[in-house]
């Protein structure tokens, strides 16, 4: 027998005291914060960096004066309220380059879930199946400050960094077994102003 608790609402009382319930939906997101100016650290203390007109995310050295101009550095974190939390937190992210809004999302291209940079808002409406959503958990028991984050379309599919030439690409990465520490998975999220 699973630990989940699954919540019914009754919807109307009728004859002879019958109760009847709504069609219940499979998993119903709703938006309950936005952590805002954030920046993603990996590993090895490089940031996050989005460059969409190149369609390119990676992680980079950055100075802390590059980091305070924030040019495709500072994402908003949107929270969601689930009931499914054994899940991990649903989330979403967004940023702004240029006066222009970004959300990240992951799409099939040849076969492979990659990650991608839309233009635009992160949708409000949220289906039981989204490709911007990703399910924040702890890194590991022991470090409460790093986070992996698991797409929520394909589980045991985690944003990692991929070394690719120069760069240290943003990417979805398979993970072995549930109890497998991957480095390339770990993040770190902090304030931009601080």
């Amino acid at each position: 027998m699973s630990g989940e608790y699954i919540l019914v609402c009754a919807v109307q009382l009728g004859k002879n005291f019958c109760l009847y319930f709504t069609e219940l939906e499979c998993d119903a997101l709703c938006k309950e914060k936005i952590l805002r100016q954030r920046v993603f650290r990996n590993a090895n203390s490089q940031l996050l960096v989005v460059q969409p007109d190149l369609d390119v995310a990676a992680f980079e050295d950055v100075t802390d004066q590059e980091m305070k101009s924030g040019s495709g550095m500072h994402f908003n974190i949107h929270c969601y309220k689930t009931t499914t939390p054994s899940a991990g937190l649903p989330v979403a992210f967004s940023i702004q380059i240029k006066n222009k809004n970004y959300y990240m999302c992951c799409e099939k291209e040849f076969g492979k879930t990659i990650v991608r940079f839309r233009e635009g808002e992160v949708p409000t409406e949220i289906p039981c199946e989204s490709n911007f959503i990703f399910f924040k958990k702890t890194f590991t028991s022991c470090s409460s400050k790093a986070f992996k984050f698991e797409y929520s379309l394909e589980q045991g599919m985690f944003l990692a960094f991929e070394k690719e030439g120069y760069l240290r690409k943003l990417i979805l990465k398979k993970m072995a077994n549930e109890d497998e520490v991957d480095e390339t998975m770990k993040v770190t999220t902090h304030n931009a102003e601080g």
